[in-house]
Order: C-alpha cells, then structure tokens, then sequence
C-alpha cells in the first residue's frame, strides 16, 4: 500500500532528524550526548554515543532513502526509541543537565515526547496500518 503525501513528508523530516542528530553524537554535541548516558549502563559512555550516532545515521538514511522497506524501518526506528527511553528517564532521576535541559521540569517534559516520536515513526511509515507486509 501506498502512503499520503502527509505520512511521506513526516517519514522524510523524521529521517532528517535522525541525520541531524546522528551527525550531532559524532561531532558538535559528543559532550553533551555522553552526559546522558546512564552511569549504571555498563558500557563506556563514549562509544554508546558514537554507536548510537551512526544507528541514528542509519536510521535515518532508511527513513528518507528507502521506503519500499519503510514498514520494516518504521518498526525499527520505533524500537530504537522505545530502548534510548531508559537513557531520558536516567536523566530525569540523576538530575543530569544536557541540552538546555537543565531543570527537573524540563527533564520531565522531554520524557513526555518519547512516546510522540514512536508514534511518529510507525504512523509515518504507516507500520502499524500495514504491519502485515511483513509477514509476506
């Protein structure tokens, strides 16, 4: 199935988020990603950024470049948020600034758009309406 030229313009500005962010973890915001990573994540800070960056890269490449496959990105990039939630909530609890974020009420209202963004992925995508074409 096709999707609206509405759901294709979000698929496309999410895919650019991504590419923006994902460029964002590799250079001009590496600090301020790695002061989000949770202390109790046993992994070094560092290289969950750069991971992160070019999974975000990648993500966001699929968004924009490859919609015959947009269901399958669509559910992926929805996953990818849903396991980054963990690193926001760290950084509600531990009082963690980063990004202008640097009150417990503005921590606690980016924890409030997490959910939008999953959203956003499988209604741009139209994953979750077309979920069976994954099955074929």
């Amino acid at each position: 199935m096709r999707t609206s030229l509405v759901r294709t313009l979000g698929c496309i500005t999410l895919g650019v988020f991504l590419l923006v962010a994902g460029t964002a973890h590799l250079t001009v915001a590496r600090s301020e990603f790695t002061a989000q990573v949770p202390a109790w994540l046993p992994l070094d800070a560092d290289v969950v950024v750069v991971v992160s960056g070019v999974v975000e890269l990648v993500l966001g490449v699929g968004l924009v470049f490859f919609g015959r496959h947009r269901v399958l990105v669509g559910w992926v990039v929805a996953a990818f948020f849903i396991a980054i939630f963990p690193g926001n909530i760290a950084q509600y609890v531990d009082g963690v600034s980063a990004f202008g974020l640097d009150t417990d009420r503005a921590r606690l209202i980016r924890l409030f758009f997490q959910p939008v963004l999953v959203l956003w992925a499988l209604w741009s995508t139209a994953a979750w309406r077309d979920r069976r074409l994954l099955r074929r």
